[in-house]
């Protein structure tokens, strides 16, 4: 999921770090989505899925509008398809020839496909309504299992014992899914698996050779892009089917795969042309040479992609659709005159960055209306075109602090869980949860979250546990390979 360093002849050594910031902002603010209160009493509705408002948190497919819980899995997305450029890249650089790239896109599909399955059937909640202190130790030594299995084991160490290791936890992972029986009296299912993990490892495959073949020519990757709406457009519900619609009802292997999934090629390929950009900066960028305009500057394009967001919440979930749009175009035209002329490649970059992300925005803008309004369930073609400007807006901001004002404490904790996304994604259900409730803390959590605004402040605590686990586990150099 993460970016790669790159050699000293190609790239400067350092990670893009304001694309693991981003990763890890999604990452965290997605789990922190998971643990807000779903009570009576309940949290104002744009603390929820927009279309699953309070108080009773029903699916209504008609109501528009997104919320800052419909940013957190599209920015995830858009980091992806980012990582895709810088990491194939380097194993293109190293020589590894294309079929043995090949490969190991389909290892990582299968990878992602078996942690899909897994990290959803051994949940504690999914295993039992009330979870027993046996449960939740089972929970653990799942979790913990996937360690041998996903981790990146040390060169050095004797070849057997890499094996062994990771033998003893393949085998220990499947007999704990041969063996779990579940509330409903059934056993083992393909199709109990984590939606967002299948959705991803449709992008990790897919997405990667889409890049793979196109990485020298934009223009073809754009004709792809074309291609796939005119699929989606097809298959609208007034649609009167055809072809079209029976290859985008087929699937030979249904519990992993569905055309339906590309879709989110939407925000995976805006992803991508923005890795190269990315890719291209971190080539050519030297920090000796480089100087700035004006702070003022600066930090005014920085308050402007934070502001973007915020009008495009406020706007869009308030249907204030021609204000926002209006409003949009002139913070546009501001932000393209802070960039103007830029000074050194960072702020290339920023522009060129930029250049899309209004792209992006005003052609989602210019969707909006089409099938209802913007909604993240299901995706419309407006939803996915404005989460991609907007997951560029905040790619810019980190990268502001980061890169030009050299403040990367400030997102460090971001940038850990950034770079340890799966460990992250699994361990909020499968070990802090569970160790809070072996040792009895989460009686004492449940106990303050009294209120509304307390259980969100419990969920808050929780994501942060996780955050500061994943931190750990990056700065000691553990890493999930996925």
């Amino acid at each position: 999921m993460s970016s790669e360093n790159f050699n000293q002849k190609s790239l400067s050594p350092q990670r893009a770090l304001a694309l693991d910031a981003l990763r890890g902002f999604a990452i965290l603010t997605m789990l922190l989505s998971g643990q807000i209160p779903f009570h009576t009493n309940v949290l104002p509705a744009w603390m929820y899925h927009a279309q699953v408002p309070p108080p009773e948190h029903k699916w209504i497919s008609t109501l528009p509008g997104i919320t800052w819980v419909d940013l957190v899995f599209p920015f995830f997305l858009f980091a992806m398809g980012a990582a895709f450029t810088l990491a194939l890249s380097r194993r293109l650089e190293k020589g590894i020839p294309q079929w043995k790239i090949s490969l190991g896109i389909l290892e990582r599909g299968f990878l992602l496909g078996f942690f899909a399955l897994y990290v959803q059937a051994i949940r504690p909640y999914v295993i039992s309504k009330t979870p027993t202190t046996e449960i939740w130790l089972l929970s653990l030594l799942a979790f913990f299992l996937l360690f041998p299995i996903l981790i990146r084991l040390p060169e050095n160490w004797n070849l057997w014992m890499r094996i062994g290791l990771k033998t003893m936890g393949w085998i220990g992972a499947v007999l704990i899914l041969a063996l779990l029986q579940y509330p409903d009296g059934s056993g083992f299912s393909l199709y109990r698996s984590d939606i967002i993990i299948i959705v991803l490892t449709n992008m990790a495959v897919f997405g990667s050779f889409v890049w793979l073949f196109t990485r020298k020519n934009l223009l073809f990757r754009i004709g792809l892009f074309g291609i796939l709406i005119g699929f989606r457009l097809s298959n609208m519900p007034e649609q009167l089917g055809g072809w079209v619609t029976d290859l985008w009802n087929f699937s030979p292997i249904p519990w992993m795969y569905k055309l339906y999934y590309l879709q989110y090629l939407f925000i995976v390929i805006p992803g991508m042309i923005a890795g190269d950009m990315i890719l291209n900066w971190m080539k050519q960028k030297s920090e000796l040479s480089e100087s700035h305009r004006e702070n003022w500057r600066t930090i005014t394009f920085a308050i402007l992609m934070f502001i973007f967001i915020l009008e495009m919440l406020i706007g869009l979930y308030a249907r204030w659709i021609v204000e926002t749009t209006i409003l949009t175009i002139i913070l546009c035209g501001i932000s393209f005159w802070l960039m103007s002329k830029p000074l050194n490649e960072t702020e290339k970059l920023y522009k060129g960055l930029f250049t899309w992300a209004a792209f992006w925005l005003i052609l989602g803008l210019t969707f909006e209306p089409y099938e209802g309004g913007i909604k993240k369930d299901k995706a419309t073609m407006s939803y996915y075109f404005i989460t991609s400007g907007l997951a560029i807006c905040t790619y810019i901001f980190f990268s502001i602090i980061i890169d030009v004002f050299k403040k990367r404490k400030w997102v460090q904790l971001l940038i850990d869980n950034g770079q340890n996304p799966m460990i992250a994604y699994a361990g909020i259900n499968n070990f802090i949860i569970p160790l809070l409730a072996v040792t009895s803390a989460t009686q004492l959590l449940d106990w303050m979250a009294v209120s509304p605004w307390l259980g969100f402040l419990k969920g808050f605590i929780i994501t942060l546990l996780l955050a500061l686990f994943v931190s750990l586990c990056t700065k000691k150099k553990i890493f999930w390979r996925t």
